[in-house]
């Protein structure tokens, strides 16, 4: 399963870790350990310190994080108090300012259902000016903007969401076809299967969030 992720694993060397579903499963793990940069939500310090991970720079409003932590990691710290933004729009913004490479989210899910549903609506808009990808402990998140062939095996779950209602789908190598169709609802692209070693989703006039489930 490793293998169909490769490209993944070595492009989004920039990690962010969000105060979701602690990463534990072998591909969100691999992600951390290959990282050269984390930068992580504030409330998901402890988390990451639990599995033996210490971020490069923590940032938010600090509320989550204890006065021993503040000493230990004073020199990593970024406290933003502003609250037009969550804590992962922080991060994003912070990726944004120092010009980082394709970010890969992680902890963005799990815990809370309503913070999955604005965590993705929020990347799916990040996605417009960054290179980005959203990371469970289920599988992988990709917001794309063109047509977009996909490694993949035999049976695995594929879900192709659009958040916008204006983006024209088609799909090749997807057990249930499609062409071009527009979805106006959430579900409409969800629960297909892969039928061989890839397929292909084409977008146009639009965005697309491709879910792949790790088998």
């Amino acid at each position: 399963m490793e293998n169909i992720f490769a490209h993944e694993l070595s492009r989004y060397s920039t990690i962010i870790v969000g105060n979701g579903e602690t990463p534990q499963e072998e591909i969100p793990l691999l992600f951390l350990q290959h990282a050269r940069f984390i930068v992580c939500c504030d409330g998901a310090l402890e988390k990451l310190l639990h599995i033996g991970i210490q971020p490069n720079v923590v940032i938010g409003d600090c509320d989550s994080i204890s006065e021993e932590q503040r000493i230990k990691f004073k020199d990593i710290i970024i406290e933003d108090q502003n609250e037009e933004y969550n804590d992962l729009q922080k991060a994003l913004k912070y990726c944004l300012r120092q010009q980082f490479g394709p970010v890969a989210v992680l902890g963005a899910s799990g815990l809370r259902d309503d913070h999955q549903l604005a965590n993705l609506s929020i990347l799916n808009m990040y996605s417009e000016t960054m290179d980005l990808i959203m990371v469970s402990n289920y599988g992988i998140f990709t917001f794309i903007d063109k047509d977009t062939t996909f490694a993949s095996v035999s049976g695995q779950e594929v879900s192709v969401f659009s958040f916008d209602g204006q983006a024209i789908f088609s799909f090749e190598g997807l057990r249930y076809p499609v062409q071009d169709r527009r979805f106006t609802q959430l579900w409409e692209g969800s629960l297909n299967k892969a039928t061989s070693e890839r397929f292909t989703v084409k977008v146009s006039g639009g965005r697309g969030v491709v879910f792949r489930e790790f088998n």
